[in-house]
């Protein structure tokens, strides 16, 4: 598994696009992994024939681990590790072996992920303590002649603190030590495993294993935590039928891993970080739903997607040109405000894998038919599930349309690192007084929510309100450029 930067340190396989048996080319991609940024496809950097899959749709895999063989034609051994891009042998021992060689041999090439380098940190594990003690006490004989060790006395047999001090000798000799000192094994576990272990209470030392390697993993940290269950006294009443046609269980419990696992973190920390107001703002978009039927047949826009989300990205960010000050971050380690001069306008997407915000780069800079390629294409490759974590990275305002799904309007979370969120709602004929008249208009309702650290209730007002201003009256778009 490649080094996919980014700090990730592991990946899901998603789907596997190759077979045992099939032949590869150099580049031809062989599988498709999802990170907790965005999934993405690995190209095989070798020639050669697949000799094996090491592992199976739905398993996450460590960066570093061999997940395919390739028999690249100079050698079974050397096909193997070249082709799963960790250099891995299958078997432990015939690894440790060919450590020294291959650490002796100059680098051939390494397969990357576009656009992204291969850490020169080793992932190897460290070996477990037992298998260091194995490995000593069999290495011990061809040392040196063991000299005859008498049994110690059973504890049982001795009085008082004679019994035990023969047992912390009995347990010292166990664990390899010498000196009488029983030293633990300290758990295996990744960082985010020990904190929510630290956050719960609960020592990773008395929790059992289940991962790979003995490595603890939150469910087993969620495991230790959970209540036993307690057997009824009397007989269980025979349950109701499920809620759900055609089940059997009464629950489903669904892995959060990948790109639901990332947003669910991300959501977290700004909802508890960042001190969040939002204001709302209901608006006659008539005007702005005429203009859009109008564009739709002009030719600088043939072929491009024209909807009401180009006009509202194109409106805020007008209102953002108007107030600087919204566009900004907070640094916490140096607390200062860093107030950005450009816009990178993020647009939330539904996908079957979760949410993500994708952002348009320099949004601001750019002209109404660029930027209607620009949103096009954005949402086109966030449907189909190729959004690079490039893409998602770097933004400093975002827009989400609730609208889509039949909604008036929202209190959106911010998008980490940035400082304003605009909600967009249904667009729906409603009654509205227009000219001293009662009449049907197109009516929508918009809701920002910004981070009170950067921008103060004046200032999301003016930036709410240019915003509906421009939607209401597009000839500003003229005006206010």
């Amino acid at each position: 598994m490649p080094d996919v930067g980014e700090g990730l340190t592991e990946a899901e396989i998603l789907k596997w696009y190759v077979q045992p048996g099939d032949t590869v080319t150099d580049g031809q991609v062989v599988c498709e992994v999802e990170t907790a940024k965005a999934a993405v496809e690995l190209p095989i950097p070798y020639d050669g024939v697949v000799a094996e899959l090491r592992f199976p749709e739905g398993t996450t895999v460590d960066v570093g681990v061999s997940i395919i063989a390739v028999d690249t034609g100079t050698g079974a051994g050397a096909g193997a590790g070249e082709g799963s891009g960790a250099g891995e042998a299958a078997e432990e021992p015939a690894a440790e072996a060919a450590e020294g060689a291959s650490d002796a041999a100059p680098k051939g090439r390494q397969p990357v992920l576009v656009g992204y380098g291969v850490s020169e940190a080793s992932t190897k594990r460290r070996p477990r303590k037992a298998a260091q003690t194995a490995q000593t006490t069999q290495t011990a004989p061809a040392q040196a002649p063991a000299a005859p060790v008498r049994p110690p006395l059973p504890p049982a047999q001795l009085p008082g603190q004679a019994a035990a001090q023969a047992s912390a000798a009995l347990q010292s000799e166990l664990n390899g030590h010498g000196t009488g000192t029983v030293t633990a094994a300290r758990p295996l576990a990744k960082p985010p495993v020990r904190k929510l272990a630290k956050d719960l209470g609960v020592d990773l030392a008395s929790v059992t294993a289940t991962g790979r390697d003995g490595v603890i993993t939150r469910e087993d940290v969620h495991a230790a935590v959970a209540p036993a269950p307690v057997a009824p006294a009397v007989a269980a009443p025979v349950a109701p039928e499920p809620l759900a046609a055609g089940t059997t269980a009464r629950e489903t419990r669904i892995p959060v891993k990948g790109v639901r696992k990332a947003t669910a973190a991300a959501m977290v920390g700004s909802a508890f970080t960042a001190p969040h107001v939002t204001e709302f703002v209901t608006v006659d978009v008539t005007r702005t739903m005429k203009l859009v039927e109008e564009l739709k047949s002009d030719r600088d826009l043939a072929g491009l997607r024209v909807n009401p989300l180009l006009l509202i990205a194109r409106a805020f960010l007008v209102a953002i040109r108007r107030n600087p000050g919204a566009n900004a971050s907070w640094d916490e380690e140096r607390q200062e405000i860093v107030q950005k001069h450009y816009v990178n306008l993020g647009i939330a997407a539904a996908t079957p894998r979760g949410l993500i915000v994708p952002n348009v780069k320099d949004a601001h800079a750019m002209t109404l038919p660029e930027l209607a390629g620009a949103l096009g294409e954005l949402v086109a490759t966030a449907r189909e599930g190729k959004t690079t974590p490039a893409a998602m990275q770097g933004g400093t305002a975002t827009i989400t349309n609730v609208g889509v799904f039949g909604v008036d309007t929202g209190t959106p979370i911010l998008n980490p690192g940035e400082s304003v969120i605009l909600a967009v709602g249904s667009i729906k004929p409603r009654p509205w007084v227009h000219k001293g008249k009662v009449k049907p208009r197109q009516v929508t309702t918009l809701g920002l929510s910004f981070d009170h650290r950067l921008v103060d209730g004046e200032l999301g007002s003016r930036l709410l309100a240019d915003t509906a201003a421009v939607l209401e009256n597009p000839r500003k778009l003229i005006t206010w450029t």
